[in-house]
């Protein structure tokens, strides 16, 4: 496997830890001291978090036949820390501010290491297609 794929397939990996454990926990937890509108919407967000913890995984164990849906997933998870970012711009940092941007630069530094590599894996291997 090419250096480039197995930085794929970490950063794939890393995102599927993320993801399911995030939304199992969201899950769980639900969105505590609100609404029941809004804890139904928070618990079914946090599904959608745990379903995309399971298509990382796979595409993580089966990277070696992934090209475009690394693409999307990296895609994804950079509009999701864009969205962190604009939520930021417009009603601030949640406390604690270092956990955030703990979650920040991951989903913005991690998902473009990985479209890269995966960039770079596709152009070592020509003539292949999926």
């Amino acid at each position: 496997m090419p250096a480039s794929q197995r930085i794929v397939q970490v950063c794939l990996f890393l995102f599927a830890v993320i993801a399911l454990s995030g939304g199992a926990l969201q899950i769980y937890l639900g969105q505590p001291d609100t609404t029941p509108r809004l804890d139904n919407v928070h618990r079914f967000m946090a599904g959608i978090y745990f379903g995309c913890g399971l298509i990382c995984l796979w595409a993580a164990i089966t990277v070696r036949q992934q090209r475009t849906l690394v693409f999307l997933i990296g895609f994804a998870v950079f509009l999701a820390g864009s969205g962190r970012v604009l939520s930021m711009s417009i009603v601030g940092l949640p406390e604690p501010p270092a956990l955030w941007l703990c979650y920040l630069v991951p989903e913005l530094v991690v998902s473009c290491i990985m479209i890269i590599a995966q960039a770079l894996t596709i152009r070592s291997r020509p003539g292949k297609s999926s």
